[in-house]
């Protein structure tokens, strides 16, 4: 039996995204997408308003970061996670892998709103699910490349394996974060 093993790696990621993640993220107010669960915790923040070791973003929104990762790393909001799959997940490999324009953590515009971020985030999502979807048996067999990191060597498709456990782990997170919201303690006052 022949198995289209470029579709059953793209199906993986859409399905969840699909029935899952995205149906979660449907609603998100800015007020859930830049809670604060615990204090200490990384955020996007207006520029000049972070008490992170580093902030970085080119726009009027920045996002908490350091270099190393403190241990134990901070807690991170939903908006620093969606932020991390827009950059570092989504973003940076459509432009290493398909075409898209170059995005990096130092130089992105954070979206300051929920309703930024997720029309952003549909947009890499289905960027990187089309350009996974051109690759073929051929394109899945090739090495990453240099723009990867500890993956060069390895084969596209185990860096497609490695963004689908990102988006499925980030995406929990990010739903956990949302129950979290509408239980908390104070009941949102």
């Amino acid at each position: 039996m022949d198995i289209d093993w470029n579709a059953q790696l793209t199906e993986q990621l859409d399905w969840h995204w699909r029935h899952q993640l995205r149906p979660r993220l449907a609603g998100l107010t800015d007020d859930e997408y830049r809670w604060e669960p615990v204090a200490g915790a990384w955020n996007v923040r207006p520029r000049g308003t972070s008490t992170a070791p580093m902030a970085v973003g080119a726009g009027e929104f920045t996002i908490d970061f350091a270099v190393p990762e403190p241990e134990p790393a901070p807690v991170t909001t939903i908006a620093w996670r969606i932020g991390h799959l827009l950059v570092g997940v989504f973003g940076a490999r459509v432009a290493s892998h398909f075409g898209g324009e170059p995005v990096e953590y130092d130089s992105y515009d954070y979206p300051g709103t929920a309703d930024g971020a997720l029309t952003e985030l549909d947009r890499l999502y289905a960027a990187w699910t089309d350009g996974v979807r051109s690759l073929g048996a051929t394109g899945l067999a090739r090495q990453c490349g240099p723009a990867e990191g500890p993956f060069a060597e390895h084969p596209m498709a185990e860096l497609v394996l490695h963004i689908n456990r990102e988006v499925l782990h980030h995406g929990a997170e990010v739903a956990l974060l949302r129950d979290l919201f509408a239980h908390r303690a104070d009941g949102g006052r």
